[in-house]
Parts: structure tokens; C-alpha cells; sequence
């Protein structure tokens, strides 16, 4: 798990480049500019806090994991490229539903669609680090059949981009009006 190659960070530095572009974007299209900086920053924190969190959760679930410094600082670090990527989802939703703060208007299909997307793509960074070899799961990780991933880090996306998202907005709604 303690693995870092180059390649690792590919995908990352794409994602944040366009979070970057659409945060831009979706900052000059605003009304409420102050607001739309405060909730992105706390998307942000938030979205970091919460996958830590769950990364130190998960991490016995890793072959060679423990609770030492340098492991604990490998997790920070993908923490860092999930909240990210958590920003991503979300500035990419604002932008397709042309709504910065879409989040106050969700319906159970978008719920359901953030969840897809989430899962989706976390099981596609999970195909992605296991072929490059980033990590390996231990023997007590719940494996997803057929495409064989563990069910732990597609529950992380599948449940933390929404859980960050509601707990960011909460007191937005008075900024709003």
C-alpha cells in the first residue's frame, strides 16, 4: 500500500486541473461569489476529513498496512486525491445541472446518479491501483464479485460525496436568499 509511483498521480492532476477550470468557471457564472468560495472550501475540508477518516478505517483491510507514521501519511495523501475528486463530482454536477448549489434542490434521481457516478468511478480506481499494483487487499476485505474490488473504498464514494455535500450546505440556505 505504501507503493507511490508517478503514474499514481495521473489521474489526480487531471481531475484537479479541471476541478481548477470549473471552479473558475463556475465562480464567474455566480451570483453569490463569497458564498460559492466558502462552500467550495468546505466541500473541500470536509470532503478530506471525512475520506481520511474512512481511509484509517479501512486500513487493515490492506495487505501490509499499519498504523505508523508513514502509512498514516500515505492515507493523507489519498485523501488529498479523494477530496478532489469529491470536488470534482460536485463542480461537474453545478456545471451539468447549471446550478452552483444544486445541493438544496436534490431529487432521489440525482441521489441515485451521484451514487452511481461515485461508485463507478471508484471502481475504476480501484481496477486501475490493483493492476498497477499501488495495494493489495488483505485477506479480510469484502470483495465485489465479478469484477473484483473491495467493497469498502466503492462504499467510500458511493456514500461520502453526498454525506460531505449535505453536511457542507447545511446553514448555506440563509446565504441564498
Amino acid at each position: 500500500m505504501n507503493n507511490l509511483k508517478p503514474i499514481m498521480f495521473l489521474v489526480p492532476v487531471i481531475a484537479l486541473t479541471l476541478v481548477i477550470i470549473l471552479y473558475f468557471y463556475l465562480l464567474k457564472q455566480s451570483t453569490h461569489k463569497k458564498t460559492f468560495k466558502l462552500f467550495a472550501f468546505r466541500v473541500a475540508i470536509l470532503a478530506f476529513l471525512l475520506n481520511l477518516g474512512w481511509e484509517l478505517i479501512q486500513m487493515p483491510l490492506y495487505e501490509g498496512s499499519s498504523y505508523s507514521k508513514n502509512f498514516i501519511a500515505y492515507c493523507a495523501l489519498a485523501s488529498v486525491a479523494d477530496a478532489i475528486m469529491v470536488l470534482l463530482l460536485y463542480l461537474g454536477f453545478a456545471f451539468i445541472l447549471k446550478n452552483m448549489f444544486w445541493v438544496e434542490f436534490l431529487n432521489t434521481q440525482q441521489i441515485i446518479f451521484v451514487i452511481l457516478t461515485g461508485g463507478t468511478g471508484a471502481i475504476l480506481s480501484e481496477m486501475r491501483h490493483l493492476s498497477l499494483g499501488s495495494w493489495v487487499y488483505a485477506d479480510a476485505m469484502p470483495i465485489i464479485p465479478y469484477i473484483n474490488v473491495g467493497i469498502s473504498p466503492v462504499l467510500q464514494f458511493m456514500i461520502l460525496p453526498l454525506l460531505t455535500y449535505f453536511l457542507s450546505f447545511r446553514g448555506f440556505k440563509k446565504y441564498l436568499t
